[in-house]
């Protein structure tokens, strides 16, 4: 029950959006780019497979460790129902979703602090809800990666799903919660 992205999505190598760091820069990048733009390149198809993971473990109640063997031997970097699934790093796939699932108490109400007071998380569609969440814990807990670079690459995963407005409110969430989790990288 895995949700399709939009246009192929990342996955599918095609991506809504302005093409900052769209599925098809980094397909390109991943056949022949510099070795940064491939770990790049690994690591957002691992954030769009963790959102994915996340969507169905919600949607269908499937444990952590059926969701993972899944993932790793069905999805990333294979083809399912016709599209082609880009190379993910999986150790970072595998860090974001079990992080979620560790640390979801904790996110989750930090989540809804950021939110509007009239659209607290639960009310959120459940793909939006996992793109906050991966987004959230990698603000939280992976420091060696740049904020204002996990806010962008949610962003760019939001596009894989839902159109401008829904991927602008994804955008503020994140944002906000980085100045409040990250203030430093904001002064």
């Amino acid at each position: 029950m895995t949700r399709a992205p939009n246009s192929g999505g990342p996955a599918g190598g095609h991506q809504k959006g302005d093409g900052r760091g769209s599925a098809d820069s980094k397909a390109r990048a991943a056949k022949g780019g510099g070795k940064g733009r491939r770990k790049a390149n690994r690591r957002g198809a691992a954030r769009l497979a963790a959102v994915q993971a996340l969507y169905q473990m919600d949607m269908t109640g499937a444990g952590l460790n059926e969701i993972l063997a899944q993932f790793e031997s069905h999805w990333l970097g294979r083809e399912v129902e016709g599209q082609q699934y880009l190379p993910a790093e999986a150790a970072f796939f595998r860090d974001i979703v079990a992080g979620v699932v560790d640390a979801q108490r904790d996110i989750d109400p930090r989540i809804d602090a950021a939110l509007e007071a009239t659209w607290p998380l639960k009310r959120i569609e459940a793909i939006l809800r996992s793109v906050l969440r991966a987004g959230a814990y990698e603000l939280e807990k992976r420091t060696d990666i740049p904020a204002r670079v996990i806010v962008s690459e949610y962003v760019d995963v939001a596009h894989a799903f839902v159109d401008r407005t829904e991927t602008g409110m994804v955008n503020a969430v994140l944002d906000r919660l980085a100045r409040s989790v990250r203030a430093g990288e904001f002064a």
